[in-house]
């Protein structure tokens, strides 16, 4: 039976319900990925972490020393750590799953006859893909029609030149990749060039990048420049706490008579010395606040790809934006029509007069039918419009080659075979001045036309010219300039701003960064659109022809003093992202085609369009714009700085509260008359406060109400500098001599046993953690402000250990476990207050910085 030949004219491809049933019944497009970590695999990774280790070694020194309640405390607590660690890994496999989701491969498939742009991992059997120029093939295909197309197939064959293809519509399934003329795209191969329409036949697993290997679930997430700093500090506190585990064990033993009860003892006292100084919480920190920092910009429409751009957004000093559908609405409509020396306003209900229809006949001529751009959507708008019954429209002739813009030549010409007659048609369109060159325009004409592209261009509108030429030949010529051009007019086009763009690039000043517009438009619409939203700079225009008259030196020297660049090429943001760089500028640089990858991969920031953008530059960038608006990427600034902040005030709460633990462990080791006044299950509980502290309170934090207020960070600010190390410091400090002084308290009021001693100590150790907790919520604003600041984590915490610490105090048998004395109501009183008040210093300092 001979297969049923593929006719793109009655081409509806799949329905929804029947691409649900496929997708159910083959699964999603994706390789295998490995096995998601269940709970069990989790908790043996718990158990090889050397805080699960230190408590099991504590719960079996006390089971051989006959103390089976403090054991079974000890060995409780185990399984809360590990049910803690288990909530949160599997909060942030969430987080990231979600960002998997995201940051699948987009594709631009035919569903019940409607054009649709869904996640690649959702395209199944029998999707007809709509594949153009920079697009990524999301599975394998057999091209149903073909324009011009060719496809670099590296991936899976090593040969770095793109093939051409051909297209089919009879065939069913894929040959071998490589090779010319074949009608196959295979997944993971990129469009280089031209346009088509494929029927996808295998999906998944089933591919020929499936069949190959599974590379690509290989790739491990690097560590950013914060973890590996983060991991060394972490080692180094591990050997210091494992040197002073050794010293205080014997030295405990030591001054304590060197009996088997002294050593039992000591090696208690160094355990809980190794638990007091190992800071097991920063690489929790890290991992949860990237990881749910990346989620959070996800949720502002900006997918991260490299965590490391979290890191820098708070550093970014100049953000470059492209401003077709960033800065503006990308909804290109034609306003104006010149021809003839008249000009055309268009408006609703307006009629065309004759002479314009072959200007608007060949700029929908020069435009493409199955329209992305939004420029030919304009023209074939205006066109369907005002020509779309009449002899000037012409959707049955038949497109037989392209010349496609160039960086020499700013113009694009479609020749077409017309269904009556032999000769060919060739219309062009692109820049006035190449249109003019192609044109041969005498220098009067070219001067009067450059007259009104200025006198357009000063309205805000995007100039083009048209022109049109026949050929007779059957062979086509090899380049534009071979063609006899005649001019028609002048179309100019305009896309208004969003509306929120100028209040964003005024909140981008106000916090230090600068806003850089490049643009391929004429100079003159770039300042019109630069005056409508507020750039500094505004009639300091440099062009593309003069950015490649410039010198490096050169340009570096002058980009400070301009912020409008227009009649630029994607190849020459290259040069701009590394002038501005070579100034010492951190630079976040938007892009969308194939040729802004290089620009995308040496900025900074690299921020593809995930609208309008191709699948190169969305793997050459570090963030996607989900929605091309220019007011996500500075919602993404805001929220980098938020999540570095937030770091640092975990980090700092860390470093704090670990001096007073480390320091009441080690200082009884020394003093032989001294009790030790904190146990393995001090600490245990202790840490059951501070790493929720850590992962949920200060990571839910909003922002700062200056946060963009402020300049950027400089990028050589390290996170564990000088500043936050003295902070930490002295609110740790203030906390240990609140402890040491209620230690001297406990024996002016006539308490004399270790116990109640410790019971001092302790509840003391806790209000201070507490009151830690909330001060360090916010560097700038008070605790009594921050309480209108809601944080559903922070009450959890503070509550529950606060009712906790009541029942340990008051009930007999848990006093016994924790091994504290009675306290009276007054004394508890008095722990809580001398608690709360060592902290009070940076309350008071964070009024003076107000003042």
């Amino acid at each position: 039976m001979a297969p049923e030949v593929f006719d793109p004219e009655r081409a509806t491809g799949l329905s929804e319900a029947e691409a649900t049933r496929r997708q159910q019944a083959e699964g999603y497009n994706e390789l295998p990925q490995e096995a998601r970590r269940g709970v069990f695999v989790i908790a043996l990774e718990v158990m090889r972490e050397p805080m699960f280790l230190l408590l099991v070694a504590c719960g079996g020194i006390y089971l051989l020393m006959g103390e089976l309640s403090d054991a079974l405390m000890l060995l409780g607590f185990v399984f809360v750590v590990m049910g803690i660690t288990i909530v949160q890994e599997r909060r942030t496999e969430r987080a990231l799953d979600a960002l998997r989701d995201l940051s699948s491969p987009r594709a631009l498939v035919l569903r019940d006859g409607r054009k649709r742009r869904i996640a690649g991992r959702e395209v199944v059997r029998g999707d007809l893909l709509l594949l153009s120029e920079g697009d990524r093939v999301p599975a394998d295909a057999v091209l149903r029609q073909a324009l011009n197309l060719s496809a670099d197939e590296s991936l899976l064959t090593g040969e770095s030149v793109p093939v051409r293809k051909a297209s089919s519509p009879a065939a069913t399934q894929t040959g071998k990749p490589g090779g010319d003329d074949l009608p196959d795209v295979f997944s993971g191969s990129l469009i280089t060039r031209g346009q088509g329409l494929a029927e996808v036949v295998a999906t998944g697993p089933r591919t020929e990048l499936g069949r190959i290997g599974r590379a690509l679930q290989n790739i491990e997430q690097e560590k950013t420049p914060l973890q590996g700093e983060t991991g060394r500090m972490v080692r180094q506190l591990a050997i210091v706490g494992l040197v002073l585990c050794a010293v205080v064990i014997v030295a405990y033993a030591l001054t304590r008579g060197n009996t088997q009860q002294s050593w039992a003892q000591g090696v208690l006292a160094g355990i809980a010395m190794a638990m007091a100084v190992l800071p097991e919480e920063f690489p929790v920190i890290l991992t949860i606040f990237l990881a749910l920092g990346a989620w959070r910009i996800s949720r502002s429409r900006v997918l991260t790809r490299q965590m490391p751009a979290i890191e820098t957004l708070g550093a970014a000093t100049v953000l470059c934006t492209d401003k077709t559908g960033t800065l503006t609405l990308n909804r290109m409509t034609v306003r104006q029509l010149h021809a003839d020396g008249q000009t055309f306003v268009s408006s609703p209900g307006a009629t065309l007069p004759e002479c314009f229809h072959a200007l608007l006949e060949y700029g929908v001529l020069a435009s493409k039918k199955e329209v992305f751009d939004p420029m030919e959507r304009a023209l074939r708008t205006l066109g369907d419009d005002h020509l779309g019954d009449t002899e000037h429209w012409h959707d049955q002739w038949e497109m037989v080659r392209d010349y496609p813009l160039s960086p020499e030549l700013l113009a694009l010409s479609h020749v077409w075979r017309a269904t009556s007659g032999e000769s060919f048609v060739v219309a062009a369109k692109g820049s006035p001045e190449a249109i003019a060159d192609l044109c041969h325009l005498k220098p009067e004409q070219a001067a009067a036309m450059a007259g009104q592209v200025s006198r357009m261009a000063v309205e805000g509108l995007r100039v083009l010219g048209v022109a049109k030429a026949r050929w007779t030949q059957d062979q086509l010529p090899q380049q534009q300039h071979d063609f006899h051009f005649e001019f028609l007019g002048l179309v100019g086009l305009e896309d208004p701003i969003r509306p929120a763009v100028p209040a964003t690039v005024q909140e981008c000043y106000t916090a230090g960064i600068r806003v850089i517009m490049i643009t391929g438009d004429h100079p003159d619409t770039a300042r019109s659109i630069a005056r409508q939203i507020g750039l500094r700079s505004q009639e300091q225009v440099v062009t593309g022809p003069e950015l490649d008259a410039m010198s490096n030196e050169e340009l570096i020297r002058r980009i400070p003093d301009v912020d409008v660049f227009a009649r630029v090429v994607p190849e020459q943001k290259l040069r701009l992202v590394n002038a501005l760089k070579a100034n010492g500028e951190i630079v976040a640089m938007t892009g969308d085609g194939v040729n802004d990858a290089p620009a995308l991969k040496a900025a900074h920031i690299g921020i593809a369009m995930g609208g309008r953008g191709t699948d190169v530059a969305r793997e050459a960038s570090d963030l996607i714009l989900l929605d091309d608006d220019f007011g996500s990427i500075v919602q993404a600034v805001r929220l980098g700085r938020r999540i570095y902040d937030n770091i640092k005030k975990a980090v700092g709460y860390t470093l704090a509260i670990h001096i007073p633990i480390a320091g009441m462990s080690m200082l009884p080791v020394f003093l032989a008359d001294w009790p030790l006044l904190l146990l393995p299950v001090h600490i245990v509980f202790l840490e059951l406060i501070i790493d929720p502290a850590c992962s949920l309170i200060f990571e839910a934090e909003d922002a700062e109400k200056d946060i963009m207020l402020r300049p950027p960070r400089r990028p050589d600010e390290r996170l564990f500098n000088s500043r936050l190390a003295l902070v930490s410091v002295l609110q740790g400090g203030g906390i240990l001599a609140a402890l040491l002084a209620m230690y001297q308290v406990s024996s002016v009021l006539g308490h004399g046993g270790e116990d109640t001693r410790r019971a001092f100590v302790f509840t003391t150790l806790v209000a201070g953690n507490l009151a830690l907790i909330l001060t360090n919520r916010s560097w700038v604003r008070s605790i009594a402000a921050m309480f209108r600041e809601p944080n559903a984590a922070l009450w959890w915490v503070v509550c529950g250990a606060g009712a906790t610490l009541g029942l340990v105090l008051s009930v007999p048998a848990l006093r016994d476990i924790f091994h504290l004395g009675p306290l009276r109501i007054q004394e508890a009183v008095l722990c809580v207050l001398v608690g709360a008040l060592s902290v009070g210093w940076f309350e008071v300092w964070k009024k003076l910085r107000r003042g």
